[in-house]
This record gives structure tokens, sequence and C-alpha cells, in this order.
């Protein structure tokens, strides 16, 4: 349903939370070809409403002038939202409670490896053993 939830972004948008159908359908159109990031984010969302209909649920007004979204809507895109991203974060320790002062860790080598090198000249330069030779062979 990741469709839909991106119809109720893109009313979530607009001025007043309305648009014509057209609008609707270009605005769509546009972010569902723009690339792999914002298919993914409504997988995520999509994951956490799998039986959505924003119609029957009441999230979105149809009238002769084009949609608008409820305030239930906005209420439910707003939880949606904030349930994705607590997903997202990555797990607390259940051994170690937080503590109140937050620590700052040292980077290490370890740490700075697993950031692969952005451009050709961030990579470290490969030598050749000393039985390569600097002559290519035909």
């Amino acid at each position: 349903m990741s469709f839909q939830l991106t119809v109720l972004k893109v009313l979530a948008g607009q001025p007043a939370g309305r648009a014509s159908v057209a609008d609707i359908r270009h605005a769509v159109e546009i972010l569902m070809n723009s690339g792999r990031d914002w298919t993914d984010r409504m997988k995520r969302l999509a994951e956490h409403a799998p039986d959505l209909n924003i119609f029957s649920a009441k999230f979105v007004f149809r009238d002769a002038l084009g949609w608008e979204i409820t305030e239930e809507g906005r209420q439910f895109l707003s939880a949606l939202e904030t349930a994705a991203a607590v997903r997202r974060e990555p797990p607390r320790s259940t051994i170690d409670p937080p503590s109140s002062e937050p620590t700052a860790q040292p980077a290490t080598d370890a740490t700075k490896s697993l950031d692969p090198p952005r451009s050709r000249r961030q990579r470290p330069r490969r030598r050749r053993g000393k039985s390569q030779s600097n002559h290519r062979t035909a």
C-alpha cells in the first residue's frame, strides 16, 4: 500500500491538505519515479500498515474538487512515521542501562575502515610486489 501512503504524504504537504486528482497524480508520479530512496521509504512505512485503505479508514475525504487529508489521516501518518523511525534505531543493550552522561567513543581504525573510500584519490595506493616487473609483457 505504498501508493496510498504516497497519496497521504502528498496531501499532507499541500496547502490546507487539499489537491485536485490531477495534481495528486502528477506529484505521485514524480515521487514514485524519483528513485529507490522514496520507494524504500514508503515500503518501510507500509510494513506498519499492511492493510491500509485511506478511504475506508477516513484518512482522505473525496469530493468533486479533489481529495483532502483529514485530521485522522494526519495523526495516522505522524504515528506511522514515528513507528518507522523508532524501528530503524539500533536496539539498546539490556545489560547496560543507559547512563545519564553521554560517552564519546574514540574513532578507531576499525570504525574508520567501515566507511568505503569516496573516490579513487582517497583509496590507499597498492604497491607492486618485488617479484612483479614495472614493464608489461605482450
